[in-house]
């Protein structure tokens, strides 16, 4: 069996105020293209599905016109789970009708599939937390952990213990869950995998997640995983990465975009993983189109910033700019370069890094208004000199004032 993991689509996010949906578009068409090349059987979708609990009505409908032309008339089911982004309640809305079209939505770590019959498939058996699903004569027992919240995994915690004793608290709590799943869902005679979305100990974050962890007190250390699960497929991290210290196939495959400027220059990818009951997985990672990249430019004066957007006006990119500059960019230089090279994000000037200089006093013993102004404006500027023409606006702001 054929297998595609993925997670953290996010559809809906943004950068900086921008939306990113043609992006997403590119990468549904993308996955389409993907599952029909490897023959994939069955889909993995380990949560964050949308950005937040109240997602845009452009966000469903780009979800649900990709779910359905994935699972293709129901042939190749789609299993989700909400992530910490997600509203359980939301996600799963449309439960009773997406069993027909092969999409299963699972809201948290209890949530139990309908068994039955449908197009292409067959759910044999199911329980709060698994489900076995008969595809192409196969069967595979899919554990299935939706965002582990506090609230959802019931007194987990009290605020009055140590942090060690809270996080081996939760840790222990979600490998109790796991471990009795594997126990009575898993057999020989069946694939058996898992799925969830938290942060696992060890795992490397990108800095475009929310945080869950809240310092290491709501993590899962490896030990605590489905030990006899032939592949865990994970969301939650963006960046894709086995989790280390685990001696199982234990996988983060990443968001399928960059979704931060952290994110730049990342290889994005998503994983196919073939199975055989009894057997070890064979994992193959497949990058993904950088459909928009994210580019941080650092120009060595406001001239070379000027001429980056010039030589590179015409190529679709995000940019950050960073311009090494020891006076304020006058608002037509910024003017400029917006609309020479578009989707400028961020115009950061970097000014060189001085020891603090002081005027000295005049002969009357006394600075005037003007030094004064260009003494302060030094120091809060890392020593950038004002130019003229915000000089003259501060004289001028000063004397309608005095009026």
């Amino acid at each position: 069996m054929n297998i595609l993991h993925t997670s953290d689509w996010h559809f809906g996010k943004q950068l900086e105020g921008n939306s990113r949906i043609q992006e997403q578009k590119a990468f549904a068409k993308e996955l389409y293209d993907i599952c029909e090349k490897e023959n994939i059987d069955l889909i993995l979708l380990a949560g964050d599905v949308f950005d937040n609990g109240n997602p845009s009505a452009q966000a469903e409908e780009l979800f649900y016109k990709t779910a359905k032309k994935l699972c293709k008339n129901g042939t190749r089911p789609l299993i989700a789970i909400a992530g910490n982004h997600d509203s359980a309640e939301r996600l799963t809305a449309p439960d009773t009708l997406a069993y027909d079209h092969g999409l299963i939505l699972l809201g948290t770590p209890k949530s139990q599939a309908l068994c039955g019959k449908y197009a292409g498939y067959e759910i044999v058996k199911s329980g709060e937390g698994f489900l076995e699903l008969k595809i192409k004569e196969e069967h595979i027992v899919v554990l299935t952990m939706a965002y582990p919240s506090e609230k959802r995994l019931n007194e987990l915690v009290s605020e009055d213990i140590e942090e060690e004793q809270r996080q081996r608290g939760y840790s222990q709590r979600v490998g109790e869950i796991f471990h009795k799943l594997e126990k009575e869902a898993f057999r020989e005679d069946t694939i058996n995998v898992a799925m969830g979305h938290f942060y696992t100990m060890g795992g490397e974050e990108s800095g475009s997640e929310r945080p869950i962890q809240l310092g290491g007190a709501f993590s899962v250390n490896g030990e605590d995983l489905p030990k006899t699960a032939q592949y865990i497929a994970l969301g939650h991290l963006h960046k894709p990465q086995m989790v280390p210290n685990t001696c199982h196939r234990c996988y983060y495959c990443g968001s399928p975009i960059a979704y931060s400027k952290s994110e730049a220059g990342q290889q994005k990818q998503v994983n196919v993983v073939t199975l055989c009951a009894k057997k070890e997985a064979t994992v193959k990672k497949i990058a993904l189109t950088e459909y928009k990249p994210i580019q941080i430019w650092k120009a060595q004066s406001i001239e070379q910033a000027i001429s980056l957007c010039e030589q590179h006006q015409k190529e679709d990119s995000w940019v950050y700019m960073e311009i090494k500059t020891d006076r304020i960019i006058e608002q037509q230089e910024m003017k400029k370069m917006k609309t020479t090279k578009k989707d400028i994000i961020e115009i950061l000037p970097v000014f060189p890094k001085k020891e603090s200089t002081f005027l000295v006093e005049q002969k009357d013993g006394h600075w005037s208004i003007k030094d004064q102004f260009i003494a302060f404006f030094q120091q809060t500027t890392a020593n950038a000199q004002p130019t003229e023409e915000v000089i003259s606006l501060f004289l001028e702001l000063l004397q309608e004032e005095d009026i």
